[in-house]
C-alpha cells in the first residue's frame, strides 16, 4: 500500500500522490506576511475549538499562520490571510512547490510568494523548518498529524488537528473550523455557501450522474495483484458524491471493516465484482489505461469492459479532487468534472 502522506494528495506515482481571486473571501488584503486586514470578529476570542487530538484554545487573534495539511493554506488565504508557512506541493503542484490556484488567490489578497515559506514534508513534518516561521498559531485540518507529532507541534505554537478522520475531515468542516480559529466564522459560511453553490451549479448541467456508482482506485505497477479503493471516509470519494454520484456496493463494504482505512484492497481474482458505473483511477508508467485494460483479471472490471474510466494523467487536476478547497473546486468543476461525464458515456478520459 502506498505511502499516506503521498496518497492524500494523489496516489502513486510509484503505486503509492485556474481560479482568478475568490470572490468571497473578505475584502482587503495583507500589508505583510500572516497580517491580515480584514476584520476579525469583535467576539472571536478566546475560543476553543476540540479536534481529534483534544482541545486547543486560541487567546487572541493570530498574526502569523503556519499550516501543515497541503489544503489548510487554500482556506487560510481564502479567508484572507496569508500564511507564513505552508508545505511544498511536490505531487500536481507548479514549480514554485505551490498551486496557480493558491498563487492566484495570495496575489489577490495583497501578498507575495516571499511572505509564504514552503517546507517540504517529505519525509515527515519539518519541525525545525516550521518553527524558523515564529508562528502563534499552527493548523492541521487537511492532514492525519499523529498524537505524538501534535504533541512536538504544540511546544512551538497552539495546534488544531482534524476534526473528522486523518486525511477525511470535508473541505466544509476544515472552513468552518479555520475560520472560528482566525475570528472569521461568518466569512467561513459564506465561503461554504458559495463553493458549494460553484458545485451545484456545475452539476446541475450534468443530471445523468446522479445516483450513478463511482468507485476511486489505485494500482501498484509493480504488483498488479490487487486492486486498491479509496475507502468512504476519504476526500475522492467524498468529492464524487457531491458530484452526485453515490459509492459502488463494493467499496461501501470493503470500507465497514476499518472506517479509520483511507483505502483498502480488492484482491484482482475479484476483479470483477467491483460494482461501479464509473471508476477512476491513476495512469501512471507501468499502470496505464493500455495495462490495465489489458490486463487478464483487472480487465474483468465492468466499468472498464464498457469503457467507463477516468485514467487520470493530470495530478494538477487530479489534486483538485483528493485536496479539495474553496479554491480548488474551480479546477475541479471546469476541468475533472468533464472527464467523469465522458466517461460514464462511454468515452475513457485521461
Amino acid at each position: 500500500m502506498p505511502s499516506r502522506r503521498l496518497v492524500l494528495a494523489a496516489a502513486p506515482a510509484a503505486a503509492l500522490l485556474a481560479l482568478a481571486a475568490c470572490s468571497t473571501g473578505p475584502a482587503g488584503g495583507t500589508s505583510a506576511a500572516g497580517t491580515a486586514s480584514a476584520p476579525v470578529a469583535a467576539d472571536a476570542y478566546p475560543v476553543t475549538i476540540t479536534h481529534a487530538h483534544g482541545e486547543t484554545t486560541i487567546e487572541k487573534a493570530p498574526a502569523r499562520v503556519a499550516t501543515i495539511g497541503w489544503a489548510d493554506a487554500d482556506t487560510v488565504t481564502a479567508l484572507g490571510v496569508t500564511p507564513v508557512g505552508a508545505p511544498k506541493i511536490t505531487w500536481g503542484g507548479n514549480a514554485k512547490g505551490s498551486t496557480d490556484w493558491f498563487d492566484a488567490q495570495l496575489a489577490a489578497i495583497g501578498g507575495k510568494d516571499t511572505d509564504v515559506t514552503r517546507y517540504d514534508d517529505s519525509a515527515g513534518i519539518p519541525f525545525t523548518d516550521i518553527a524558523a516561521t515564529k508562528p502563534d498559531l499552527i493548523l492541521g485540518l487537511s492532514s492525519g498529524v499523529s498524537k505524538e507529532d501534535y504533541d512536538k507541534l504544540s511546544t512551538i505554537a497552539p495546534v488544531v488537528a482534524y476534526t473528522t478522520a486523518p486525511w477525511g475531515t470535508p473541505w466544509q468542516e476544515q472552513v468552518e473550523t479555520i475560520g472560528t480559529a482566525l475570528g472569521r466564522k461568518a466569512e467561513a459560511a459564506e465561503l461554504v455557501a458559495d463553493t458549494e453553490g460553484r458545485i451545484a451549479a456545475a452539476t446541475a448541467a450534468h443530471p445523468e450522474i446522479r445516483g450513478k456508482k463511482a468507485a476511486w482506485a489505485w494500482f501498484t505497477p509493480t504488483d498488479l495483484s490487487t486492486v486498491g479503493l479509496y475507502t468512504t471516509s476519504d476526500l475522492r470519494p467524498q468529492m464524487l458524491r457531491e458530484f452526485g454520484f453515490v459509492d459502488s456496493p463494493t467499496v461501501v463494504e470493503l470500507s465497514t471493516a476499518d472506517p479509520t482505512a483511507f483505502s483498502v484492497n480488492l484482491s484482482a481474482e475479484k476483479a470483477s465484482t467491483l460494482d461501479a458505473d464509473l471508476i477512476v483511477f491513476y495512469a501512471e508508467e507501468g499502470a496505464g489505461a493500455d495495462a490495465i485494460t489489458g490486463n487478464a483479471l483487472l480487465g474483468q472490471i465492468p466499468a472498464l469492459q464498457k469503457k467507463q474510466y477516468v485514467a487520470s494523467a493530470d495530478n494538477a487536476v487530479a489534486l483538485s479532487m483528493s485536496l479539495p478547497s474553496p479554491l480548488s473546486v474551480q479546477t475541479a468543476v471546469e476541468e475533472f468534472l468533464p472527464k467523469v461525464v465522458s466517461a460514464l458515456n462511454g468515452t475513457p478520459a485521461s
